[in-house]
């Protein structure tokens, strides 16, 4: 999509915006960094327009977000007022992917930068190019006219962050350290959120990936890591506990696609691709149903684990 058509789109996304008052703000299931900073940003912002928005993830805040400016003020779906107008819905392919199934029937704006991204929303503004969905939201607030606070750039700037693995993926380019000084001119403090999101961890994630580690098998430039159900009650850990323990397999010298599979409900395992260069591991997430960037995907599989390993082996072996 070009800057015309981009453009467009966000006049598209703010003439929608201006025509309903209440409106709901979500991301997906188990939310990241980039799916808690943008929808915070995406409420402050809907605010400053005049709106009534309400912010709600179906799943709990990670720990290490719960500090970010206005994460206390985020509901559950227990607590959703239901008398909402429309829903901006960040970086998710469809309505089941918020665990939101009240949103069906209202009008629903769709924002996202994934390359699997799904047309599914009455709007619909997608950009592969943005380094992460808080790009968007930022992008947005620029052409409502919005002032960026210290606290939505703070917000934002987790986002990109973690987004982009800390500035380390292939799509980060200079317009991406733009962003992050724009942010950090407006207010976001780069030292302080990197150390609340990397050196804060709870002492059960250590031990999670203590025992994820142990299971490390590489194969042909391919490694694989993988906890099971007894793994994680072990150490009292949590799904947030998971969060980034791919990027230890992808980071040894010679692997160029990791896989970190997590055991689930109903003996399916989750999964998280991590590639290196031009392996394309979304393809391979997308035929399982999941889905993401070219570099950082996601999917869920069938067990046992010894099958599920080794159809993921076979799929990406063909990509380099």
């Amino acid at each position: 999509m070009n800057q015309q058509e981009q453009a467009s789109s966000i006049d598209e996304v703010l003439s929608s915006i201006r025509s309903h008052q209440r409106i709901l703000v979500t991301s997906h299931l188990r939310p990241d960094g980039d799916a808690v900073g943008s929808i915070l940003a995406m409420g402050m912002l809907l605010r400053a327009m005049g709106k009534s928005p309400e912010v709600v993830l179906a799943d709990p805040i990670p720990v290490l977000y719960r500090g970010l400016p206005g994460a206390n003020s985020i509901k559950s779906v227990a607590d959703l007022d239901s008398h909402v107008d429309a829903a901006v819905v960040l970086e998710c392919d469809s309505i089941g992917r918020t665990g939101i199934q009240a949103l069906a029937g209202h009008p629903i704006i769709n924002i996202d930068h994934h390359a699997s991204a799904k047309r599914f929303a009455d709007v619909n503004w997608i950009d592969p190019s943005a380094s992460a969905v808080a790009e968007m939201v930022y992008r947005l607030a620029i052409a409502a006219g919005v002032e960026v606070t210290p606290e939505m750039a703070t917000c934002l700037y987790t986002g990109v962050l973690t987004d982009t693995g800390s500035f380390a993926y292939e799509a980060v380019n200079a317009h991406t350290f733009d962003l992050a000084g724009k942010l950090t001119s407006k207010g976001a403090l780069p030292g302080r959120i990197a150390e609340r999101i990397y050196f804060s961890n709870p002492e059960s994630k250590i031990r999670l990936l203590g025992i994820a580690l142990a299971t490390l098998k590489i194969d042909s430039g391919i490694a694989a890591v993988f906890l099971t159900h007894r793994d994680m009650e072990s150490v009292g850990a949590t799904d947030a506990d998971c969060e980034g323990i791919v990027n230890y397999a992808i980071g040894i010298d010679g692997v160029r696609v990791a896989m970190f599979l997590r055991e689930i409900e109903n003996g399916r395992y989750r999964v998280s691709l991590r590639s290196k260069g031009d392996v394309d591991v979304a393809a391979v997430a997308e035929r399982f149903g999941g889905g993401g960037h070219k570099n950082a995907s996601g999917c869920t599989i069938a067990g046992p684990l010894d099958s599920a390993v080794k159809t993921l082996m076979e799929q990406v072996r063909p990509l380099f």
